[in-house]
């Protein structure tokens, strides 16, 4: 239980850091009360924490045998391939996910009322990065731990890994936002993920 707890928090925590999601709730955070952006953006992730951690255990109940093989294949790929993504970066700030992340709340803005409501702005808050976040790597990889581990574990630690991601976006994303170099932390998140996939590889034999 612990293990599967650990692997959520750390997955979700690398991954999320620097994301998309992650200049969403900052930029929000520099519009609207932070802690309306903080309840909006952290409802949304622990939904799409559910309903991840859901869809695993219906693959659940595949053969043990598929499902083993297919998380190690996964989380392997994703490792090789962020790995592989970083060797590509310039070794600089994170400018172009903040570019993306501005003008998807641009857009959002202008539907906004001059004077939003505290509702408007939390569901502006879930909407944006629901979306943003449905398909992501961190929710394949949250669905393939809670396929073959306890998924309550699992939802907890992804879940309070969002929460830390969105303190730290809400709080102080805005002076560490030109510190974050996407190539180091692409390579941190790809290392990430070949270390849990050769453990779920060893840990099965």
């Amino acid at each position: 239980m612990l293990k599967a707890f650990t692997a959520g928090l750390l997955l979700i925590m690398l991954s999320e850091l620097g994301d998309k999601t992650f200049f969403i709730a900052m930029i929000l955070a520099m519009r609207h009360s932070r802690r309306l952006v903080y309840i909006g953006v952290v409802t949304a992730l622990a939904a799409m924490t559910i309903i991840s951690v859901f869809v695993g255990q219906i693959i659940s109940l595949l053969p043990q045998s598929y499902i083993h093989y297919g998380e190690v294949l996964l989380f392997l790929g994703f490792g090789i391939k962020l790995l592989y993504d970083a060797s590509q970066m310039p070794n600089d700030s994170c400018e172009e996910e903040v570019k993306e992340a501005s003008l998807v709340v641009e857009q959002a803005e202008k539907e906004l009322p001059p004077k939003a409501t505290s509702l408007a702005i939390i569901l502006e808050a879930f909407g944006l990065t629901f979306i943003a976040e449905w398909g992501d790597r961190t929710q394949i990889a949250t669905i393939a731990l809670a396929a073959s581990n306890n998924p309550y574990a699992v939802t907890l630690g992804a879940i309070l890994g969002h929460a830390i991601c969105a303190v730290i976006a809400v709080v102080g994303g805005r002076m560490i936002a030109g510190r974050i170099s996407e190539r180091v932390i692409t390579a941190i998140g790809g290392s990430l993920f070949l270390v849990f996939g050769a453990i779920a590889l060893l840990d099965k034999q």
